[in-house]
């Protein structure tokens, strides 16, 4: 599927307002985007005890509904209960929350913002004290220091992995009834479907392992069985990694395979990223200087993917200012700008943006002054999740939340076990 693109996206003597407050238009069912502003999940951690969602994210998702978004994807909402990325995850596996979900996406609709569900599966990334016996493409343990914080998984036999492709389509339906405009498969930042994608964690010598092909059975098996779910005229998103940067893992010429073998399977946007639990790229802790300067952590390999299908495009990670983000869609590299970090803590941005305020993003690298504390912590994730949780309360943020501060509310929340895990989200 392939977006109309306005004759008006090139010309460089637009301002960025104009740029990025430009209609995107699918030809699938003549979805429309309002503008070029795209919220990238980012897990909540928000959802009851019992998994179901809860008043805080209908007040988040007006709160960013209101600030201007064209778009909102919600943080990962898991498909199986015994499968937890980490405590407060929503789970759709049923109807049984339908009223809830009903309002979340009510909510995130307010203003004409359109708001997808992402829908996961974490796979092994499902620490210890949630699972003991977490599932994988293969038993193969987390690495790169998070053995401890996180179980050898089991591997999963073939007709759990066909009960697991039917359970991504059933949330996927039940997304739909409840009211939102279309699903996003998260296939990044090492979950289940980035696991069976990388020849390290995938390991199997059956029909889902092995060959690129077989290794990309699972994500393509998920799409088929959500589009016989929801129809012909709802759309399917997927966030897919550049590469997982780690050693024998999934590359970028892999990654373009699989993108034109979900194209040719319908995918109707795809949401480029990078990175997993062991090696955080999508955080932007160690990138170059010269990819600092264009912005966007993954900027290049999207220019590879356009190059290569016709289908529309968003980038996440590194927008710092809006000239930034106005130049990665006026080039035709993507055509949707994604912002996470900075949305949680300036949810006006859009409207700022939209109005031509030359708006450069507050987002900083944050410390304690002790790495390790830093780290164990991952302090530069559960400092934005005290931002939403303050939107989620229906308050301001707090920009001037202090390290140490936010630590200590980290561990008072959710105890050690919980913050030692915390490497990447959404």
């Amino acid at each position: 599927m392939t977006a109309i693109r306005s004759s008006t996206a090139a010309p460089t003597t637009l301002s960025p307002a104009q740029i990025l407050g430009e209609p995107l238009t699918f030809r699938r069912g003549g979805f429309t985007v309002k503008n070029r502003l795209l919220k990238s999940a980012m897990s909540e951690v928000l959802g009851s005890p019992a998994h179901a969602p809860t008043v805080a994210h209908e007040r988040l998702y007006e709160a960013w509904a209101r600030g201007g978004l064209g778009l909102a994807i919600t943080g990962n909402v898991m498909v199986d209960r015994r499968a937890l990325g980490e405590p407060g995850n929503v789970v759709v596996e049923d109807e049984r929350d339908l009223a809830a979900l009903t309002r979340w996406a009510s909510a995130g609709k307010q203003g004409g913002c359109r708001v997808w569900m992402q829908i996961n599966h974490p796979g092994k990334q499902s620490p210890t004290f949630l699972s003991r016996e977490p599932v994988a493409p293969s038993a193969v343990p987390l690495g790169a220091g998070l053995e401890s914080a996180f179980a050898t998984p089991r591997a999963l036999e073939p007709h759990e992995i066909e009960a697991l492709v039917e359970r991504f389509a059933t949330t996927a339906a039940i997304a739909r009834k409840a009211g939102f405009d279309g699903v996003q498969i998260h296939g990044a930042h090492g979950y289940l479907v980035s696991q069976f994608l990388s020849p390290h964690h995938n390991r199997r010598d059956d029909a889902w392992g092995g060959t690129l092909e077989k290794r990309a059975r699972f994500a393509r098996e998920v799409l088929a069985a959500m589009r016989r779910a929801v129809g012909e005229g709802f759309p399917i998103g997927i966030k897919i990694n550049s590469a997982d940067f780690q050693r024998g893992g999934f590359g970028e010429d892999e990654s373009l395979e699989v993108i034109r073998m979900l194209v040719d399977g319908g995918i109707d946007l795809i949401e480029i990223s990078g990175g997993t639990y062991e090696a955080p790229a999508m955080t932007g802790a160690e990138v170059r200087e010269s990819t600092r300067q264009r912005e966007a952590y993954f900027l290049a390999f999207a220019e590879r993917v356009r190059a290569a299908v016709d289908v529309p495009l968003a980038l996440t990670g590194g927008f710092r200012t809006a000239e930034g983000m106005a130049s990665a869609v006026s080039s035709g590299a993507v055509d949707l700008v994604g912002l996470a970090r900075a949305l949680a803590l300036e949810p006006d941005l859009p409207r700022r943006v939209l109005s031509g305020e030359a708006f450069v993003s507050r987002v900083r690298p944050l410390s304690t002054g002790v790495r390790k504390v830093d780290q164990l912590t991952a302090l530069d994730v559960s400092w934005y999740e005290h931002q939403l949780a303050r939107l989620g309360a229906g308050k301001p943020t707090d920009p001037g939340l202090g390290p140490w501060r936010s630590v200590v509310m980290s561990i008072a929340k959710l105890g050690v076990a919980a913050v030692r895990m915390r490497r990447a989200r959404g």
